[in-house]
């Protein structure tokens, strides 16, 4: 394991007897740092072999598909349909031909070698369930009962799925407030590319005319925002709020000291009326900054408020973020 340089690993989940070798090199030069590098999709066979392995020897870094504000050159409309992932970034043809492969590839390949435990046909129904329900709360039981599998069943391979980074559950917002609080997560995939290969839209037109659209949308922001803000090295607990009277804000995290409210719309010209509730439900949780994010052309950005574009709102989270 001596080298002068450094020594990069491609698709490291092949090799799990590599682990323990790599501990031996490492602890004989340990003032040596960042000298291995692995890649390659991340299993919870995968954690667990280099947890057991490495402890204390390791620094993780989660590799997003590409962002927006990667890609300043391409329509965000594109970026939003396509998703994020390299094949189809690169070569916009192969959308969704190679996106309906890849998730053919996860269900009868990749989840299995991870330890996935259903069979491929109820993970192809698996996935479009969860597709179908992309944004909206958690019912582990009503989706179970559509598959025939128990609601611990289906957590267990919501976790698993979580665990691999293709879908994200967005807790709900758990501060104390004199309003009953919804309790439940949301669940959104994470690349809006495979939502859209999954729901089968394959256009931008087929797109705009879906009744889960706006869903879409708001998954699609919400992970821009993530992911700029983990790539700034602020990575953050996101959650968020609705209550039972009708009070919601779609996402919520502290950066720093403060705390920010971010509601999400699919309009380019959000009314006032739309404002107020956000700047009504952003009190009851005291937030330091709101924005509502639409696809409005122009942003009217004031002092910690405003209603922006998805650009310019990163732009101005990432000045935020230092």
């Amino acid at each position: 394991m001596a080298s002068p340089g450094l020594v990069a690993f491609d698709e490291a989940q092949a090799w799990p007897e590599l682990f323990p070798r790599l501990r031996g090199g490492i602890d004989a030069d340990r003032q040596r740092a960042g000298r291995f590098l692995l890649l390659g999709s991340v299993s919870p066979h995968l954690l667990r072999e280099i947890s057991e392995s490495l402890t204390g020897r390791t620094a993780w870094l989660e590799l997003t598909p590409f962002l927006a504000v990667e890609l300043p050159g391409m329509p965000l409309a594109e970026r939003w349909l396509r998703g994020g992932l390299p094949p189809v970034t690169l070569e916009p043809a192969r959308f969704p031909a190679w996106t309906q492969d890849y998730l053919r590839n996860l269900s009868q390949r990749d989840l299995p070698l991870w330890g996935w435990p259903a069979t491929p046909q109820v993970t192809d129904r698996f996935l479009r369930m969860l597709a179908a329900v992309h944004g909206q709360i958690w019912n582990a039981s009503q989706l179970g009962a559509s598959l025939g599998l128990s609601h611990p069943t289906i957590n267990r391979y919501l976790d698993f799925l979580e665990g691999t980074f293709l879908v994200r559950r967005l807790p709900p917002w758990s501060g104390n407030l004199r309003k009953r609080l919804l309790k439940s997560p949301r669940i959104f995939w994470r690349d809006s590319g495979l939502l859209h290969g999954l729901l089968g839209a394959a256009t931008f037109d087929q797109l705009l005319v879906q009744p889960w659209v706006g869903a879409s949308w708001e998954g699609f922001v919400i992970e821009q925002i993530l992911g700029l803000l983990a790539a700034d090295g602020h990575p953050v607990e996101p959650s968020y709020l609705r209550t039972s009277d009708g009070f919601e804000i779609d996402l919520v995290f502290t950066l720093g000291a403060k705390t920010w409210a971010v509601e999400v719309k699919l309009t380019t010209d959000p009314s006032p009326q739309e404002l107020s509730r956000l700047h009504r439900a952003a009190d009851l949780i005291h937030a330091d900054y709101r924005f509502l994010v639409s696809q409005v052309p122009i942003s009217a950005i004031g002092e910690g408020q405003g209603s922006c574009n998805l650009m310019d709102f990163l732009t101005l989270l990432h000045r935020q973020a230092g």
